[in-house]
């Protein structure tokens, strides 16, 4: 599995079309994405100011070989994915929140 920090309003978004696309796809050409182990430093650092977030669990079987996992900045490997996300790929969404200090955390 490999998992995905988004808004709420992208993920009905992806819903509604059927797969999920970001800026970053757009943008870059790929959709960034976590391990699991990666989920609460991306958060904290990349949607700190977010008072938000929605946590995509992606069957990474089912991208193929539009996964690709690289280290391109020399900050670790990630998984990017080069394309939508077919929302079946999507098995589950969970609501993250904040700690006390402000802190993303994960309740699952």
């Amino acid at each position: 599995m490999i998992y995905r920090l988004t808004s709420a309003a992208e993920w009905v978004a992806a819903q509604v079309s059927g797969e999920f696309r970001s800026a970053d796809l757009a943008a870059e050409g790929f959709i960034h994405c976590s391990e699991r182990a990666q989920i609460l430093r991306t958060a904290n650092k990349y949607f700190g100011d977010e008072i938000q977030l929605t946590l995509l669990q992606i069957d990474e079987v089912m991208l193929g070989q539009t996964l690709v996992r690289e280290d391109l900045a020399g900050s670790g490997t990630f998984p990017h994915v080069y394309a939508p996300i077919p929302i079946i790929a999507v098995v589950a969404a969970y609501e993250m929140h904040k700690d006390a200090r402000g802190d993303w955390t994960c309740l699952w």
